[in-house]
Order: structure tokens, then C-alpha cells, then sequence
């Protein structure tokens, strides 16, 4: 078999047991059998065989490859995935990018049904070499790009953590130019050298504290957090529940009429354009400087078709 042919039982076995913990071997086995034109598609010259030996086999292989642990329940008879909250939400991520490959794959002859966003690369190739780099304390060098100016800089910076925003991946890291933690995105670095200079991550600084009531990149610096009350139109309401703007998010009103959340956040950039991107669909109830900032914004709108 090849190694997309194990690989495709592999993310079988995984499905089955995000949709039901506690899979008994049985049903594990009558799962991958009936999926077996899925994966032929994968590999057309696989025979299938599931044994109980091939199953212990595959959970080992799935441990080592992708970080992931089966186990078995005597209480429960049946095998599940042991993740925490935070690996599961790596695993689902990572199980979203392999679904992705996989359908491509398949579907090479279906390209006119297929409509990929046309958009520049994310720079993901250095995500292995900054992960090295955080993991082992160890200072970067890189050419970076900023959208307003036209010369490309050289940094020297202590790379902290990754974050993303919409799409786009950043380098949370310490610039050596003048000491402050920034965000630079990947899709504007290159060049990018991994130093054998260590350094000591500052004890005062968290990273997850510090953006945990911001929304986006830009880091909220001294801006305390806001009781923040938002009203949609119902319509725009319907999103807003499914894929709420912050984890903080709170529904206080959910009628026919209108939606109406409580967020608690700090006023940045990045949250203002959000909020303007919802135009007439949202009106700011609480604070007044956030009223006061999307008034602004709208009127100076406005003016432009004067």
C-alpha cells in the first residue's frame, strides 16, 4: 500500500472516532470497509485487510506520525481519542489541512469545480525553522517588508510565539532595534536566518495574557479592556452566533429583531475594522469612544462621494 493509502485509513480511523468515542474494533472495521472506494481513490491497488493486529499497528503509527492517542475504555469497551483541549484543537487543524490535500488530490480531474482564492503565499515555509528557533531560544535574522514602506529592513529579533489572524501567520518576537515585542507576517519576511545566539524570555511579559482581550495582531499595549455591547440585525445576527467575534462573546438580547452580544476588549485597529466592516447590519451600544470612533469613520465614508 502506499503511504497515502495508509495515510487515508489513518484519518478514517481518526473520523470515527470524532464522531463516536468508545468505537468498538467491530465497528472501527465496518467503518474503514465500507470507505473502501475512498480510499481506493487514494490507492487503487489497495486490497483491503483489517485486522485486530492491523488496528494496534495503526494507533501506534498515528501516535508517532501525528501526535494523536488512541486508547481503549474497559469501562466504556470501545476506543477514543485522549486529547486536552488545546491538542484537540491542533488535531482538528491539522485534520482540516489533510481533508484539504486529500479532496485535491482526488479531485485533479474536477478542476472546474474547484475555485481556490487566488492569493499570495502565507510564507508557511518558515514555519518549522521559527518554531525551532522559539522552542530553542534562539535569535533571528530576517528582511522584512512593511506594507507602507518601500525599502525592505534587516532585523534582529527573540522570537516568542506564533500567532494567527484571518488567514495570515505572525512572529510574535522581541526586535532588537528598540526592544519592543512586535508582530511581523510571515508573507513579508525572508531571508530568514536562525542565529546560535540565545536569549532569556522576559519574566514580566506573557504573550497569552497580554492579547487575551484583544482582537487581531496589533498587540492592545496599555488600552484596558472595555465592556463592549454590539447590536446586529438579525440577519447579520445569524453569523455573528455561529462564529462569534471573541471568546468572550455573550448574547444579552436574541430576537426576531436583533441580536445583541457583550464583549469585553480592548480598542484596537484591528477591532474597529472589523466592526466596520458590518456596516448598517451593526450598531455600537456601549462605550460612547467606540461609538464616537465608528461615527467618525462612517462620516469621513461619507464625504468621499461628496
Amino acid at each position: 500500500m502506499s503511504k497515502r493509502g495508509y495515510i487515508s485509513r489513518y484519518s478514517l480511523i481518526i473520523k470515527k472516532l470524532k464522531s463516536k468515542s468508545y468505537s468498538t474494533y467491530e465497528e472501527l472495521k465496518s467503518y474503514i470497509e465500507n470507505q473502501l472506494e475512498y480510499i481506493q481513490m487514494q490507492d487503487d491497488t489497495l486490497n483491503m485487510g483489517f485486522s485486530k493486529r492491523t488496528l494496534q499497528r495503526d494507533i501506534k503509527d498515528i501516535r508517532n506520525t501525528f501526535g494523536i492517542e488512541i486508547e481503549f475504555s474497559k469501562s466504556e469497551k470501545g476506543y477514543f481519542i485522549s486529547q486536552s483541549e488545546a491538542e484537540n484543537l491542533n488535531f482538528q487543524r491539522m485534520m482540516e489541512a489533510f481533508d484539504m490535500f486529500n479532496s485535491l488530490n482526488i479531485a485533479q480531474d474536477l478542476t472546474p469545480f474547484i475555485h481556490l482564492e487566488k492569493r499570495r503565499p502565507q510564507g508557511t515555509e518558515n514555519l518549522y525553522g521559527l518554531l525551532h528557533a522559539i522552542k530553542n531560544k534562539l535569535q533571528i535574522k530576517f528582511s522584512y517588508q512593511k506594507f507602507w514602506e518601500g525599502e525592505t529592513s534587516q532585523r534582529t529579533a527573540e522570537p516568542h510565539a506564533l500567532k494567527e489572524f484571518k488567514n495570515r501567520w505572525y512572529i510574535l518576537a522581541n526586535d532588537d532595534k528598540d526592544g519592543n515585542i512586535k508582530s511581523f507576517a510571515l508573507d513579508r519576511l525572508t531571508n530568514l536566518e536562525i542565529t546560535k545566539k540565545k536569549f532569556e524570555l522576559p519574566k514580566t511579559y506573557n504573550i497569552e495574557e497580554s492579547y487575551r482581550y484583544c482582537f487581531g495582531i496589533i498587540s492592545p499595549n496599555d488600552n484596558k479592556p472595555l465592556e463592549i455591547i454590539l447590536s446586529f440585525d438579525p440577519f447579520q445576527g445569524k453569523y455573528i452566533k455561529t462564529l462569534p467575534l471573541h471568546h468572550t462573546q455573550e448574547t444579552i438580547i436574541n430576537t426576531e429583531k436583533e441580536l445583541r452580544i457583550k464583549l469585553k476588549l480592548s480598542i484596537t485597529h484591528d477591532f474597529i475594522m472589523e466592526l466596520l466592516s458590518y456596516g448598517d447590519t451593526l450598531k455600537v451600544i456601549k462605550p460612547d469612544s467606540l461609538i464616537t470612533e465608528i461615527k467618525i469613520a462612517h462620516q469621513n465614508a461619507f464625504k468621499q462621494y461628496k
